[in-house]
């Protein structure tokens, strides 16, 4: 075995994060520990490199060909570290550092731990750019973490990660924030570099599809215990536990009907006709039309820099169009007063923690757009609406005098769901809403959606780049690519039969 991890035990404070998890590593293969946020699948991970925090407590055995890393030296670690193990985190612009280049941070692992010379590094950094796939590999020597893209900054990681030819990989959540199709050219990278390198890989996810694609053997981690472990063929053939059936239950998946849906006639609550949008001369929507009916959802896909996110802003009129028209039942949307115009339409995002203010309690994020709009008869009635929303999204009345730092990234998600809800808004524009959270919440959350459209007769603009979520959530969906829409069908009708290469593209890189 290349690595052995016995009875590890992690604990911070009274919270025991990993109780007794036991599995191994085998040369030359790739293990995927599979699990939630809270599973304890990342501690596990940090605990084989010894980055834990300081106040964390670690017990049993990490043995690394013989050596127990737990209690090796912190000069042995330095030298295992980047040299003989190494990682690759979820998301890079947090751990490249963005005031050197990305050939300095490369050239910096060759330099500490093989001795090379300032012009052997750059020769061997400028080989290493070119083998994970990054395009004009001198090109990207010198530029900055910023000047890269989502996927370019990964491979730059990954660049990093092999430098020193490590005997064992981490690769923790590496693929989670990446498009399907950069994510598919990841997957393979890490697979290809796995076989020529004859690596070990440990790789870290919430999504057993990627686990599937990927791994040799499956390790299923619940609260810090192992609820299931074995190869992947077994694991998803059989799967021996509830917990691991579940996982697999819970992801949407293109072969299965979607949820039946409330018939509804077809009026159309928003309608674009040749939406345009310029940044500094560069054309990011390129006239974009399509309806949005009533009680209805419109599906959004696109990858990265499609144009998708700044086309939603365009209809939620948080940028100013360049060109185009934009009606909401027939009105020229453009001309409403901003104040009337919000209250018919809100927007959830992507990440709750940047769009719920960290200085309001939850009661306060609730109850001021009431305010603001002038609904409820006073203060009391405005929290009484406030508890109904929170019922509504599956909070108790308790989280009224909570602030959003004290709820996880699930609950955060439903509080801004619940705040796009306060107005009744006609149409609710979701960015990539759900495309952060683990599958267990994600589906709570989309049938979450799907009731409330029920109750409400709501229309979604659903934005994302997951297109099994879009199949779940959509009547209609439209691909977008370089800022055009590229087509356009109802959901069973674009899965089934898809017309453009692109959109064929996109559906082929979908883990299976």
């Amino acid at each position: 075995m290349m690595v052995s991890i016995r009875e590890l035990r992690v604990g911070f404070g009274p919270v025991e994060a990993v109780k007794g998890v036991t599995f191994d590593i085998p040369e030359h293969a790739t293990v995927a520990l599979v699990g939630e946020s809270g599973s304890g699948k990342s501690v596990s991970a940090l605990s084989i490199m010894r980055l834990l925090p300081p106040n964390a407590r670690a017990g049993g055995r990490v043995l690394y060909r013989g050596m127990d890393l737990l209690t090796a030296s912190k000069k042995q670690m330095r030298n295992l570290r980047g040299s003989e193990i190494s990682m690759v985190f979820q998301e890079p612009m947090s751990s490249l550092n963005p005031v050197f280049s990305v050939g300095f941070q490369v050239a910096e692992a060759l330099r500490e731990h093989r001795g090379l010379a300032r012009r052997a590094a750059r020769e061997r950094t400028l080989e290493l750019l070119q083998e994970v796939g990054l395009a004009d590999p001198a090109a990207k020597l010198g530029r900055y973490p910023f000047q890269l893209s989502g996927g370019e900054q990964q491979r730059a990681m990954i660049a990093m990660a092999i430098a020193c030819e490590p005997q064992l990989l981490i690769a923790d959540e590496p693929t989670s924030a990446l498009d399907v199709t950069v994510q598919k050219q990841i997957l393979e990278l890490l697979a290809e570099l796995k076989r020529r390198r004859r690596m070990s890989m440990l790789f870290i996810t919430h999504d057993l599809s990627l686990a599937g694609s990927i791994a040799d053997e499956v390790v299923v981690m619940r609260a810090g215990e192992i609820r299931e472990q074995g190869s992947a063929k077994q694991v998803f053939a059989a799967p021996r536990d509830d917990y691991t059936r579940m996982l697999l239950d819970l992801r949407p998946r293109l072969d299965r009907p979607r949820r039946p849906r409330k018939r509804r006639d077809d009026e159309i609550l928003l309608e674009a006709r040749g939406l345009r949008k310029r940044f500094d001369g560069v054309e990011a929507v390129k006239g974009a039309s399509f309806r949005v009916l009533k009680g209805k959802t419109l599906g959004l896909v696109g990858e990265s820099g499609s144009g998708k996110t700044t086309l939603g802003l365009l209809v939620a009129r948080l940028h100013e169009a360049s060109g185009g028209e934009l009606r909401l039942q027939g009105e020229d949307a453009f001309r409403v007063p901003r104040l009337a115009f919000k209250r018919r339409l809100q927007v959830v995002f992507q990440n709750p923690y940047a769009s719920l203010n960290p200085r309001f309690s939850i009661g306060q994020t609730l109850t001021e757009p009431m305010r603001i709009h002038g609904l409820g008869g006073g203060e009391a009635e405005r929290r009484g609406l406030a508890i109904e929303l929170l019922a509504k999204v599956g909070l108790t009345a308790d989280a009224l005098f909570k602030y959003p730092h004290e709820f996880s990234g699930g609950q955060r998600q439903r509080i801004a769901i619940a705040r796009a809800l306060t107005l009744r808004p006609d149409l609710l524009v979701c960015d990539e809403a759900v495309s952060a959270l683990d599958v267990s919440i994600q589906a709570q959350l989309l049938n979450l959606l799907q009731d409330l459209q029920d109750e409400y007769a709501m229309s979604y603009l659903f934005i994302s780049h997951d297109l099994a979520v879009v199949k779940y959530m959509a009547d209609e969906v439209m691909v977008m690519k370089d800022g055009e829409i590229v087509e356009m069908a109802g959901a069973d009708e674009i899965y089934a039969e898809p017309k453009h290469p692109y959109t064929r593209a996109l559906l082929a890189s979908i883990p299976r």
